[in-house]
């Protein structure tokens, strides 16, 4: 079960990111989306080496026969920084943010579904319940957008393989049986995708001008600190020492915080739909996160 201090990180984690998405949308009106990831990614990674260099970690990986936690980081890495964040920018800049948000975060279901299906974790009551509102919850968010979403069918691709990725990378994490501290993993996870980003922006993408807003300017110091500098270090944490089912559901309420503040950000009203996803998705939680009694039936403990 999760711990007061694993469900306070969880809290501030879900700010950060529900937050994020708004913030993305607004930043790809002034820069291209992969280098506006290549860029924060950049920034927030060489932050967050500063940060744990100052503090004696040690961040340098070890070489060995067979690549050693250099192999490690790219193993891990790549499904769950470099794919999740570079095909992520891809679907917000075809979807409203909210509804991107939402097709990004299956990511739940997936990673329950390949743990059952690749290393054969058992699906219990409670896993299934979660699997099944957190489906009626992303029923229900995209049903408003149907219409518009069936004209972007480059977008649904784009979230729908980056939350795939994004669950491989998970399940790979909590599997791994590192010697590196996890924030050294996350760090040069990001120094290497960044590197990948930057040079798929450079030829792929116009280069840009640099010349931004000022709002433009705190969004992406938002993406730069905030997003990357403590929220991915966070998650790092929560996925490693969690169960991948409960890790990965305890996360369901970002898309809502990301749908709701979109309405105060960049003017994207939520619908009917929106409140009642809520429900489907605060049971998803509950399924994951309440203590084995709580929801057995005469009181009757079960496992999940």
């Amino acid at each position: 079960m999760i711990s007061p201090r694993q469900l306070t990180a969880l809290v501030i984690l879900t700010l950060m990111w529900g937050l994020n998405w708004p913030m993305m949308k607004f930043s790809l009106r002034e820069l291209s989306p992969l280098y506006f990831r290549a860029l924060t990614m950049s920034c927030g990674a060489l932050f967050l080496y500063a940060w744990y260099r100052a503090q004696g970690l040690r961040l340098w990986p070890r070489w060995e026969r067979g690549g050693g936690e250099w192999r490690a980081i790219v193993v891990i890495g790549a499904p769950n920084i470099l794919g999740w964040h570079a095909l992520s920018i891809l679907g917000v800049k075809e979807l409203a943010s909210g509804r991107a948000a939402v097709l990004g975060f299956t990511m739940p279901i997936w990673t329950v579904l390949l743990g059952a299906l690749l290393f054969g974790e058992r699906l219990t009551r409670r896993t299934l319940l979660a699997v099944v509102a957190v489906a009626a919850a992303v029923t229900l968010l995209a049903s408003s957008e149907f219409a518009a979403l069936s004209g972007r069918p480059q977008g649904i691709v784009w979230m729908m393989l980056a939350a795939l990725c994004w669950a491989i990378g998970t399940l790979l994490l909590r599997r791994a049986h590192l010697t590196l501290p996890l924030e050294a993993l996350t760090i040069w996870s990001m120094i290497l995708s960044s590197l990948c980003l930057w040079a798929i922006a450079f030829t792929s993408e116009p280069w840009p001008a640099w010349q931004f807003s000022g709002p433009m300017w705190l969004a992406l110091a938002y993406a730069a600190f905030i997003n990357y500098g403590f929220a991915q270090t966070l998650w790092t944490g929560l996925a490693r020492h969690l169960p991948p089912a409960t890790s990965a559901m305890s996360v369901m309420a970002i898309p809502l915080v990301g749908t709701l503040s979109a309405a105060l950000l960049i003017g994207e009203a939520p619908h009917w739909q929106d409140w009642a996803a809520i429900v489907c998705v605060t049971a998803a939680i509950a399924a994951v996160l309440l203590p084995p009694g709580v929801l057995g039936r005469g009181g009757r403990k079960e496992v999940a």
